[in-house]
């Protein structure tokens, strides 16, 4: 997508309304005729403008879903190129990518199934601005970040039948050739060797051996060193405990946290921030066979933690503890896991918010208040002792699933934190991306389907540490 500014000869134009104000806009028989007061979206292909009503409590969130939903009206229209007007939002630099992102998302569909799969033709963008240097820097963080989103949306969105554990070592190959990272795939042999049982039980089942991948991001100079953990199912039957139909359903989607991490990690590559970064993928496929783990089986981690499997649907945190305790190794200074692991999160959060846990309240806090410039909705969820309690068990040092169904969300973090070493507890944040991750509508300026949940958030968390650092 190209970006320039003030391009007069576009073929459309994108007007944005405050406050239900039309008072500045000579359209006033058009508004009459459809009585027009300055909410939602409304096109007068005449004029070829298309109106956009923003919300009166603006926020980055609001300002992307309102244009990105506003976009899509027109997107399949015979035009390639808008004008799009600019508006604040606080911070110049933060608004220009907000204005940028909103529009290229909106265009995105995964359609390659389709026979005759119809593309937008919208191939440029003119923003009605002064340039200076923080938009011009926003600008291209919001194509970075779509770009980066676009193939977490194709990995997530791509059918089991064909993204299998390969697939996830093939593509962490590809972009550690195209941005010179390092990369390492482990397999069965090595999870062995190194003790992950939980990792390996998970993926008993499966004709594809799991992979353990490392993906490492090492500029110069770098400022602190980040490891993000991502859960990488394949494709999630619920194994033994098998999972209804109508749950078992957009399981394809159980790879979105380990696909995020390949996006940050292609982010932080082509933004060079000034970080060392390290993206840990654990895929796995949890299906069912004669091999397959069952429940009352005990599991020894690479930790050394006893696990009681009460229910094999439990699957991802299985992963993600042999995962985050190889992640430790590292000695990181920020150690971050992205998981759809949890229906209880989308029962408690919806749809569209993720949920945000660990031990550092500060730290949690932190990450929440810069999330809310990337648009995506996050919320805190703490822990507590009474919680915990539900995780215990009887005959190991930890059971997979609590006793009760409620907290599950919180109760599934919990149950990760008996994985985090005492050194590393103030440095850890999961989050639970299971409701934003796939949805089955269209949302703001989401196609139905994945949304790359994790990725802006986490890149801009970066950015904004790497600010407050000068």
């Amino acid at each position: 997508m190209k970006v320039v500014f003030n391009e007069k000869n576009t073929d459309f134009k994108v007007c944005l309304i405050q406050n239900k104000d039309l008072s500045r806009f000579d359209d006033k028989e058009f508004f009459e005729i459809n009585d027009y007061k300055g909410v939602g979206a409304i096109c007068n292909l005449a004029k070829r403008t298309l109106y956009v009503g923003l919300n009166d409590e603006l926020t980055y969130a609001s300002f992307i879903a309102s244009l990105g939903s506003a976009i899509k009206s027109i997107k399949s229209l015979n035009i390639k190129s808008i004008s799009l007007e600019f508006i604040n939002l606080g911070c110049e630099f933060y608004s220009a990518y907000a204005h940028i992102y909103a529009v290229i998302s909106s265009l995105y569909e995964f359609n390659k199934y389709h026979k005759e799969p119809k593309n937008s033709k919208i191939e440029l963008i003119s923003l009605e601005t002064q340039q200076n240097d923080d938009i011009q820097q926003g600008v291209e963080l919001g194509k970075v970040l779509a770009n980066a989103c676009e193939d977490v949306k194709n990995i997530v969105n791509e059918i089991p039948s064909t993204y299998n554990q390969l697939s996830f070592e093939k593509d962490a190959l590809k972009l550690a050739k195209e941005f010179d990272l390092e990369c390492n795939v482990y397999s069965d042999d090595y999870l062995q060797k190194e003790g992950m049982n939980a990792f390996l039980a998970v993926n008993r089942a499966s004709s594809y051996p799991a992979k353990l991948i490392h993906l490492a991001y090492k500029p110069q100079n770098a400022i602190k060193k980040i490891v993000y953990v991502g859960k990488g199912l394949v494709y999630d039957t619920g194994g033994l405990s098998l999972k209804p139909a109508d749950y078992m359903l957009t399981m394809k989607a159980d790879k979105s946290g380990a696909a995020a991490v390949l996006g940050i990690l292609k982010a932080a590559s082509m933004l060079k921030l000034p970080y060392e970064i390290h993206g840990i993928i654990g895929a796995a496929q949890n299906c069912i066979s004669e091999k397959s783990y069952m429940p009352d089986d005990i599991l020894i981690s690479r930790e050394g933690v006893s696990i009681e499997v009460r229910n094999t649907d439990a699957e991802g945190r299985l992963v993600l503890a042999d995962c985050l305790s190889f992640a430790q190794d590292l000695k990181p200074d920020l150690l971050i896991d992205l998981a759809t692991l949890t229906g209880a999160c989308v029962v408690g959060l919806s749809e569209y918010t993720s949920g945000i846990m660990g031990y550092n309240e500060d730290l949690q806090n932190e990450f929440y208040n810069n999330s809310k410039r990337s648009g995506e909705y996050t919320c805190v969820l703490h822990f507590n002792p009474h919680i915990k309690e539900l995780i215990k068990s009887k005959i190991a040092d930890v059971s997979n699933t609590g006793s009760s169904r409620y907290g599950g969300a919180i109760s599934a973090g919990m149950f990760l934190g008996e994985f985090i070493r005492k050194e590393y507890k103030d440095k850890w944040l999961h989050l639970d991306i299971a409701g934003p991750a796939y949805v089955e509508k269209v949302w703001g300026e989401n196609a139905y389907g994945a949304s790359a949940a994790g990725v802006r958030m986490n890149i801009i968390n970066l950015l904004r540490m790497a600010r407050s650092a000068k």
